[in-house]
C-alpha cells in the first residue's frame, strides 16, 4: 500500500501539564529540594530545561536525574531508564528509587497507558510526575522560581520582548526544531520533502537574522536562544545524516555556526551538552531509520571551541547579569578537548 502523501509525523500531546508556581495554584509550591528534574542528555526538549536550571542557579534547589541514552524495552515499549552508567547504582535512581521514568507516570496515574517523555519534573516525596510540559517548564523555571534564583541570573523572558519571543519560538519549533523530526520520521517522500524544505527555509531566515545581531532577540540571550541551541548542537552530529537533513551542514552557515559556537562557549550551554550521549541515542535507538544501530564517529566536537568573533556585534550573553559558576561535579558532562595548536 502506498504511503499517504498528505500525512506528516505528529508529536503526541502532553497529558501532565501541572505547574510549579510561586502561588502553588496547581498544588505544587516552589520549594528547594522537593523536585527532581529527570532528563536525557540526548533529548533536545530536555536539554532546554537543563540549560535554564543552570542559568538560573537552581542546581541545588532542583536535583538532576539523568537516564541512559539507550532506552530499554519494557512491556513492548521503549522507555527512559536509570542505569549505573549514568549515575544510578543498581540501575535505580538514587533519589526516586525507580528504574524507569514510567514508574513516576504510573504513580501519578496508575491507569496511564500513553507515552513517556523527558523532561519530567517529579515530586520527590510522593514520586509523582508533576509535568512533562517542556515548553512551560523552562518559562516557569525562569519566572516562578525567582525566589531561589542566583544573584545575577538573566531574565530570559522579558515582558517587553515576549510577543516577539513567542512568535519566533513558534516559527523555530514548526520549521526547525520539530521540522528535523518531521523529516527524519516522514512516512512518505512528499512528507519528507515538505519537512526538509521547511527546515532549510527556517535556517536560511535565521542565518539572515543572525548576520545583523548577536542573539535572536538582540544583544543578550533570551528564551528564544535557549530553545534553538539544542537543535543546532545536534544538527551536524545527527540531524544532517540520521534524519536526512543534508542540504547543508550547520558549519556551512557562517552566522548560524558562529552563533552556535558563541552559545556553546557560554556557561550553561556547552557545559550541558553531551555529544556522546546524543550520537549513541539517535543512532542506537531509532532502528527504523538505522537498523544496524551503528553509531557514527563524528564530527569532532573540538570545532565548537574555535573562536566565533560574535562579540564584534556588541552585546553580552547575560546583559547586566553574570554567568553561572561551574556546575556541580555530579552534573558535569565530558569536556570537549580543543584541537592542539
Amino acid at each position: 500500500m502506498a504511503a499517504d502523501d498528505s500525512a506528516d509525523f505528529e508529536r503526541t500531546p502532553m497529558k501532565f501539564v501541572d505547574r510549579v508556581t510561586a502561588d502553588a495554584a496547581d498544588g505544587w509550591p516552589v520549594e528547594a529540594g522537593r523536585y527532581r528534574l529527570v532528563v536525557n542528555r540526548a533529548c533536545p526538549w530536555a536539554h532546554r530545561s537543563v540549560i535554564v536550571r543552570r542559568l538560573m542557579g537552581l542546581d541545588d534547589a532542583i536535583s538532576l536525574g539523568v537516564t541512559d541514552p539507550i532506552q530499554e524495552l519494557i512491556a513492548g515499549e521503549v522507555h527512559w531508564v536509570f542505569t549505573a552508567g549514568t549515575g544510578s547504582p543498581g540501575d535505580l535512581d538514587p533519589v526516586l528509587g525507580v528504574h524507569a521514568l514510567r514508574d513516576s507516570y504510573l504513580k501519578r496515574d496508575p491507569a496511564y497507558d500513553g507515552g513517556v517523555s523527558v523532561p519530567g519534573l517529579v515530586d520527590v516525596p510522593s514520586g509523582h510526575l508533576v509535568t512533562n510540559d517542556y515548553d512551560q517548564l523552562t518559562l516557569d523555571l525562569g519566572s516562578e522560581w525567582k525566589a531561589l534564583h542566583r544573584e545575577g541570573a538573566p531574565d530570559l523572558y522579558p515582558v517587553a520582548l515576549r510577543d516577539g519571543i513567542d512568535e519566533l519560538n513558534d516559527h523555530v519549533y514548526r520549521n526547525v526544531s520539530n521540522g528535523v523530526y518531521r523529516a527524519g520520521f516522514a512516512p512518505s517522500q512528499a512528507s519528507y520533502d515538505r519537512a526538509v524544505r521547511g527546515v532549510f527555509d527556517g535556517l536560511d531566515g535565521l542565518e539572515d537574522r543572525l548576520t545583523r545581531q548577536r542573539f535572536l532577540m538582540g544583544d543578550r540571550i533570551t528564551e528564544a536562544d535557549v530553545r534553538l541551541y539544542p537543535t543546532l548542537a545536534r544538527f551536524d552530529a545527527v540531524y544532517h545524516g540520521h534524519f536526512k537533513c543534508n542540504a547543508r551542514k550547520l558549519i556551512e552557515y557562517p552566522a548560524l555556526w558562529a552563533y552556535a559556537r558563541d552559545l556553546f562557549q557560554t556557561p550553561g550551554f556547552g557545559d550541558t551538552t553531551h555529544f556522546d550521549h546524543i550520537r549513541r541515542h539517535y543512532y542506537g535507538v531509532h532502528v527504523a531509520i538505522n537498523p544496524t544501530s551503528i553509531v557514527a564517529v563524528g564530527p569532532d566536537p573540538a570545532a565548537w571551541l574555535t573562536p566565533h568573533f560574535r562579540e564584534q556585534l556588541g552585546g553580552s550573553p547575560f546583559g547586566d547579569g553574570t554567568p553561572p559558576g561551574p556546575p556541580p561535579a555530579v552534573d558535569r558532562v565530558p569536556a570537549v578537548v580543543p584541537v592542539p595548536s
